[in-house]
């Protein structure tokens, strides 16, 4: 089936060249056409150009975009989309004066969220997380990592990875499985971590690769959390698993695990809230994608990550949700593009070249996803009618999505 979108406004992130990673100074600019069309040809992209250019194309079915922008669709690389329930009580808790770390210590946090999934079955997770899955779709997301992390046995993990697995045949969407065995420490665990440690290394990821339940391989990096000893370890068994690291480092503390990532050649390194020149250099030269979430900077009322530092630098940034019951409990990738450009200073067509082509890059999938590109997939957004594609960061409370084309396909 071909679908042909005409009279656009503004065609977003156009490629000739099938570019891949945008950095630095590049990342300021948003290559676009305006008064444009796009030819799909049953799930790829396969001509675009300016109306004056265009000649009468012949396609199934034709979508009159007057008035409208089109972009590709956001590229989403850091969720825990795959969760029971939810911790709105703990909300509350923060309301009320207490920490993060406070709720965590005393049994909330992430245990909190292990004890629900370890004790719900595995259709009703899919269920719960399929509405999510729907929900995110319907605002504009067209790829999807999703961790487990929320398990923390073997047998729970393996069960949450099942249902990523189960998610990625079923949806439209490009989804990415990650596992995040070593995300919090067990109560049973809590004066042996080492042994943890060991589970996760000698149990879990054997089975996760023996199954191919995941792609990458994670390690919450911080204080009171996995030391830089302890993600070492985990990456390098990862590693020779046959499985990319993508770590968690520098949400409340810089130590170092920044060029730890670096140094396993980890995809892309996320949070950053917190970021030290040493860290900024460790970047430099390297393939790891620095992933900014500011829905979790704004939810905790913690610092955002320096974005105009890393851009300044010379480097790449990403943005994407952290979507988890506990920090940030929203998948809504057009708030993190507004709140990029309200609180982290990136312009607007910094953020979309971090929610888009450099999301992709931020999954390993940029060489099809993430750009108007011949030849790449056909996921798009198709705006309301809006006076410039400045104006999406801008109404940062407004739905403007008219409709979501994910492979081809009219999902809204």
């Amino acid at each position: 089936m071909s679908l042909l979108i005409i009279n656009i406004k503004e065609l977003l992130q156009v490629r000739e060249t099938n570019v891949t990673i945008v950095k630095g100074n590049d990342m300021k600019i948003l290559p676009t056409i305006k008064n444009a069309y796009v030819l799909i040809d049953y799930d790829t992209i396969v001509e675009y150009g300016s109306m004056d250019d265009y000649e009468n194309i012949e396609a199934d079915e034709v979508i009159d975009a007057e008035g409208k922008i089109v972009l590709p669709a956001w590229c989403d690389s850091h969720t825990h989309l795959v969760f029971a329930g939810d911790r709105s009580q703990e909300f509350v808790d923060r309301i009320n004066g207490l920490t993060y770390e406070e709720i965590a210590a005393r049994g909330g946090g992430i245990l909190n969220s292990a004890e629900k999934l370890q004790n719900i079955s595995e259709d009703e997770l899919y269920e719960q997380s399929l509405k999510r899955l729907n929900a995110v779709i319907k605002l504009g997301t067209g790829a999807i990592e999703i961790k487990s992390g929320y398990g923390l046995t073997v047998d729970a993990e393996l069960k949450m990875l099942r249902v990523i697995k189960r998610l990625s045949k079923e949806s439209q969407v490009k989804i990415k499985a990650t596992l995040l065995g070593a995300h919090a420490l067990p109560k049973e665990y809590k004066d042996n971590k080492s042994a943890f440690v060991d589970l996760v290394i000698n149990e879990m990821i054997p089975k996760v690769s023996k199954e191919r339940l995941a792609e990458y391989i994670d390690v919450f990096c911080e204080k009171g959390y996995f030391s830089l000893e302890d993600t070492e370890r985990i990456l390098n068994a990862g590693v020779e698993h046959g499985l990319i690291p993508k770590i968690h480092v520098n949400q409340f503390n810089a130590f170092g695990g920044v060029a730890l990532g670096v140094k396993y050649n980890a995809l892309s390194v996320d949070h950053l809230e917190e970021l030290n020149n040493e860290d900024v250099d460790a970047l430099k030269n390297s393939k790891t994608m620095p992933v900014a979430l500011p829905s979790c900077s704004y939810f905790l009322s913690i610092p955002y990550t320096p974005a105009r530092q890393i851009i300044d630098a010379g480097l790449p940034i990403a943005l994407a949700t952290d979507y988890n019951p506990g920090s940030t409990p929203s998948g809504n990738m057009n708030f993190v593009v507004s709140t990029a450009c309200i609180k982290m200073k990136m312009t607007p067509e910094e953020a979309i070249n971090a929610a888009t082509i450099n999301g992709a890059y931020a999954m390993g999938i940029s060489n099809q996803y993430g750009s108007i590109c011949r030849g790449k997939k056909a996921n798009l957004i198709i705006t309301k009618e809006i006076s410039s594609y400045h104006y999406l960061p801008y109404a940062f409370g407004d739905n403007l999505i008219d409709k979501v084309i994910i492979n081809g396909r009219i999902v809204l």
